[in-house]
């Protein structure tokens, strides 16, 4: 489950981000202030819409990388309009089932994807609108509730902590009395320091837990941790109560180019990342997103932790050689 959004995607020079208040790498929810900015990009020459949404970008790259149609159901809100019916269309080229509550009274959410320093840096401004009215009752539904009940593996990005904490809890559970995986990811700073009670409700049932050394850090302030050390906070993160104790928790920290750190049976791993050239590099928007899908498509396989993240890096590496969380359909995973 997550929130569905179409990316408005242009590359700006760094005073758009200061005419907004932006930062270079982040992600925020709009206000009032951000509105005009929508308007100003769709007017740029660069601009591109692209089917987006954290969650919905996983499942893509997932099943891009599975090859097999509809391993991948995805759960969010949109409204009944052009915007979705492009999200739908793209979600079912990749494969993935879509389950999507629609709302009459809200438009498919947005997401302004501002690229600077030639594609090292995105900031993203989320309108979130339809998507910020998903409902539990919608996984109540006869149809959606057998979805989630034959699902055997769970992944949920935290920005659905602003829109439905009551959705994840009741997955969440159910995960958890079923013994089957259940993942989530920081997704941003800010949902670290100001959704920290929806977070820290379904933190006890999470068994793999991603995020990047920025949302990490923020996390170790938040939550007291003492520490700036992203292996000593992925350690301390594993150790936080967890619901099901037949397995530990797994944290996986990104690092943009640097290593990424593993935190599984109270031990560090670090898997190097890729590191591209600059004329290679063309957006990192997505980055994230492609990890996990290459992860949770090797995941869903039962393949080993160090395999997933292998395929993680991998995926990560080719999305940001395109523009967007886009993808070649001739471009093969090889373990």
């Amino acid at each position: 489950m997550g929130n569905p959004l179409l990316d408005i995607c242009a590359n700006t020079e760094p005073d758009f981000l200061t005419k907004y208040d932006l930062e270079a790498n982040n992600a925020i929810l709009a206000e009032d202030k951000h509105q005009p900015m929508y308007k100003e990009m769709a007017a740029m020459g660069n601009v591109e819409y692209i089917a987006g949404g954290a969650t919905q970008n996983t499942m893509r790259v997932a099943q891009w990388i599975l090859r097999k149609p509809n391993c991948a159901s995805f759960m969010g809100s949109v409204g009944i309009d052009e915007f979705s019916a492009t999200l739908e269309k793209k979600a079912k080229e990749a494969g993935v089932t879509v389950r999507y509550q629609k709302q009459d009274k809200h438009p498919t959410g947005t997401c302004a994807v501002v690229v600077t320093k030639n594609g090292m840096c995105r900031s993203l401004v989320a309108n979130l609108a339809a998507a910020n009215h998903f409902t539990k009752s919608h996984l109540e539904i006869p149809e959606n509730k057998a979805i989630m009940e034959k699902a055997k593996y769970y992944y949920i990005s935290g920005f659905f902590l602003t829109v439905s904490p009551e959705s994840i809890l009741m997955v969440a559970k159910h995960a958890c009395e079923n013994n089957k995986t259940f993942c989530m990811n920081l997704s941003a700073p800010f949902l670290c320091e100001f959704f920290k009670e929806p977070m820290m409700q379904a933190f006890p049932y999470i068994d793999i837990i991603f995020g990047n050394e920025t949302e990490a850090a923020k996390f170790s302030e938040v939550q007291g941790l003492g520490t700036t050390d992203v292996k000593e906070i992925a350690l301390k993160m594993s150790a936080l109560t967890k619901k099901n104790s037949s397995r530990g928790r797994v944290v996986i920290i990104t690092q943009g180019a640097d290593n990424v750190v593993l935190a599984k049976d109270g031990k560090i791993t670090e898997f190097p990342a890729t590191r591209l050239t600059e004329d290679k590099l063309i957006d990192t928007n997505g980055a994230g997103d492609a990890f996990v899908g290459g992860f949770v498509s090797q995941l869903v396989q039962e393949k080993a932790v160090d395999a997933c993240i292998k395929c993680g890096i991998w995926a990560a590496t080719e999305i940001i050689q395109r523009s967007g969380c886009s993808f070649s359909s001739d471009v093969v995973y090889q373990e």
